[in-house]
Parts: C-alpha cells; sequence; structure tokens
C-alpha cells in the first residue's frame, strides 16, 4: 500500500488498540473510504481478546480536519450518512476509548472526538464543528452528542458560528478531559491506558452504558456482577496488596431498541 494513501493505521500493544487517522496532505482529512472502513476496524479490534482499550490520534501534528470537502460535490447527505454510521460505531465501542489530539479537530473530526469516551489535548490544539460554514445540517444524533457533553450553549456557539477554540475553553466546557503541555500528549496518554487496561472491564462496561443513559440493563449488569469473580479479586488484591488480575471478559454489546 502506497504510504500516502489515505488510511485508518491500527495496531494492538499491551492491551491497548491504536487507531491513527492518516491522511496528511489534508491534515488528516477523511475521505468517504476512511468513514466506511472505521465501523469494520472497530468491530475487529472489539472482538479482539487482546483489547482493552482504544485510542484514537492523528498522524504527525494534527488530528482530523473533518471530511475531505471535495468528496461532498459527491453529495453532503450521503457524505454526512458514512460519517455517522462511523461516529455510532465509535460510540458503541464495548471498551474504553480516548482521542488524542494535537492539532486541528475539526468538523468530522470534532465528531469522532465527541463519540469517544475521553479526550486528552496538547496545548495548541484546536476544536470546532463547522457545518454552518458549508450550509450543511449538523446530524441530530450529533448535535444530541455535543449537547450532552458540553451543553447547549457551548454547543449552540460552535454550530452557529462554526468557529474554532482553544484548549482552554475546551476544558473549560468540557469538550477536552485534560489538556498537556507541548510534548507531553503521548507520554500521559500512555500512562493512562495502561491504568484503564489494569482496571476491571465489567465495571467499565456498566458504567459506560449507564453513563450513556442506558436504562434497559440494570438486571443484567446486576446479574453478570453476580456471576464474575472480579469483586472476589478485587477485595482479595486490595487485603494481600497485590495488583488484581481480573478476567472478566466484556460480552457483545447490546443496542437499545
Amino acid at each position: 500500500m502506497d504510504r500516502t494513501e489515505p488510511r485508518l493505521v491500527a495496531t494492538v500493544e499491551h492491551g491497548v488498540a491504536t487507531v491513527v487517522i492518516a491522511n496528511p496532505a489534508k491534515r488528516n482529512a477523511m475521505t468517504p473510504a476512511m468513514w466506511r472502513s472505521l465501523p469494520e476496524l472497530l468491530d475487529r479490534l472489539s472482538a479482539d481478546p487482546a483489547v482493552r482499550v482504544l485510542v484514537l490520534t492523528g498522524a504527525g501534528d494534527t488530528f482530523c480536519a473533518g471530511a475531505d470537502i471535495s468528496t461532498l460535490r459527491e453529495g453532503a447527505e450521503s457524505a454526512q450518512d458514512l460519517a455517522v454510521a462511523a461516529e455510532e460505531a465509535l460510540a458503541a465501542f464495548p471498551l474504553p476509548t480516548l482521542a488524542a489530539v494535537r492539532g486541528y479537530c475539526v468538523g468530522g473530526g470534532g465528531q469522532l472526538a465527541a463519540a469517544c469516551d475521553l479526550r486528552f489535548a496538547e496545548e495548541g490544539a484546536f476544536f470546532g464543528i463547522t457545518p454552518a460554514k458549508l450550509g450543511i445540517v449538523y446530524p441530530a444524533s450529533s448535535t444530541r452528542r455535543l449537547v450532552a457533553l458540553v451543553g447547549p450553549a457551548t454547543a449552540k456557539h460552535l454550530l452557529f458560528s462554526g468557529e474554532l477554540i482553544g484548549t482552554e475553553r475546551a476544558l473549560r466546557t468540557g469538550l477536552a478531559d485534560e489538556v498537556l503541555p507541548a510534548g507531553g500528549l503521548d507520554e500521559r496518554v500512555e500512562e493512562y491506558v495502561r491504568v484503564l487496561a489494569s482496571r476491571s472491564r465489567l465495571t467499565q462496561a456498566a458504567a459506560k452504558e449507564f453513563a450513556a443513559g442506558r436504562t434497559d440493563r440494570e438486571a443484567y449488569w446486576a446479574g453478570e456482577a453476580r456471576t464474575s469473580a472480579d469483586a472476589a479479586e478485587g477485595v482479595a488484591a486490595f487485603l494481600e496488596r497485590r495488583a488484581p488480575r481480573f478476567t472478566y471478559a466484556t460480552g457483545p454489546t447490546e443496542t437499545a431498541g
């Protein structure tokens, strides 16, 4: 494969799956092929028992500048459908997800970052949701996710104006969870996902669904807790002053319906 060809690059190491958005000629803009490939890639990674955490980032010094605008000539609605399908697949990923953001996180890049559980950004990064610059109606599901993340006032500011905001405002409004000094993002992400990978998948999977507003799975997770050995192992490890060895494996995620 031509290494300059727009693509998503996935690696798995020490329980961490890293997906890199790579289209350096266009600030890592997402092409239709890249949008199409993301749900399938996420399915493969979620089925890999070695994966415990997923990190989404961009190649080089940019996270993602959004959709490749040149492809919108083929139809903004079809391009938007692809973006929403990829966003929803990322939001439904059953394990913890973290967007590691440097540089520009704009448009479709903002959609992807918002669909992750957490966002760590390097100082100097910029966030923006820019459909108003193109006369595009932002998807209802994406708008609701943005409002849930940053509140209605900030969501309206971003959507109405298309202006970019820096890391200070992103941190204050909840669009970023941590901001790291220049050069410190990779080390902090590596440290943090190592912690996530050591924790109970049972706790994480249940918390992810509850935090997303699921109200139909309490009995399911109560049953999982009763049959899992994670709680007993966690207590034993605490009393024995050792690291726990959690064994719960995340099962298939059910969608609300």
